[in-house]
């Protein structure tokens, strides 16, 4: 069984689905800890509601953004990762960090990579009138939100919709498509090389595994 350990900074809702994942076994994996920088994160109650070590490590205890890492390393490293999961984890990774998971960590983004890296996506999409946005799974690489696409899901946007119809929308695909993801990873079909993501030995295209080809 590989080792899964998740990074959260609030509620958790895509850890959640991690978890269902692990225990219907659709997942064939152990999530062994979850650590997030924020101690009030409902995410760790999640974690210990399913008996998963929770760990809290708060920024303002360090230093510097490296000495925190530095920090994290070493207490995630405890569990013997086979991957590290991003899921709703709101700190931008120095490059020690990127460097000594490069292959094992994945994030996932509220967009369609490469359209509206960083933050308030669904705003951008509803200030830009666009008719359709999504949600994406990627390999975690120095460029923010601008690793390799491994899945993505996408999803209409109505008139008339605001933030809150948006977002549960997105989320909804999220819970779907991340502990696929994870599944992909842990069975060994998933990896990246040479920049790009490679699933069971065929390298994706820009936009990642696209169903329906």
């Amino acid at each position: 069984m590989k080792n899964i350990v998740v990074l959260i900074s609030g509620n958790g809702s895509n850890l959640q689905a991690i978890i269902d994942g692990c225990q219907q076994g659709k997942i064939n994996g152990t999530l062994r800890a979850v650590f997030s920088n924020k101690a009030d994160a409902f995410g760790l109650e999640r974690a210990r509601e399913a008996d998963i070590p929770a760990h809290a490590l708060e920024a303002s205890q360090f230093a510097s953004r490296e000495a925190f890492d530095r920090e994290l390393i070493r207490e995630i490293d405890i569990y013997a990762p086979d991957v590290v999961v991003l899921a709703g984890y709101m700190r931008i990774l120095s490059p020690e960090f990127v460097a000594h998971y490069q292959g094992r960590l994945l994030n996932i983004h509220p967009s369609l990579l490469p359209k509206y890296p960083g933050l308030y996506t669904h705003r951008q999409v509803l200030e830009n009138g666009d008719d359709e946005h999504g949600t994406s799974v990627h390999f975690v690489t120095d460029e923010l939100d601008g690793g390799p696409v491994i899945l993505q899901a996408k999803v209409p946007v109505f008139d008339g919709d605001d933030e809150a119809d948006v977002t549960a929308r997105v989320q909804a695909q999220e819970h779907a498509i991340y502990p696929l993801v994870v599944s992909w990873f842990v069975e060994g079909r998933l990896q990246m090389r040479d920049n790009a993501a490679w699933l069971d030995g065929v390298k994706l295209p820009q936009q990642g595994y696209a169903a329906e080809d």
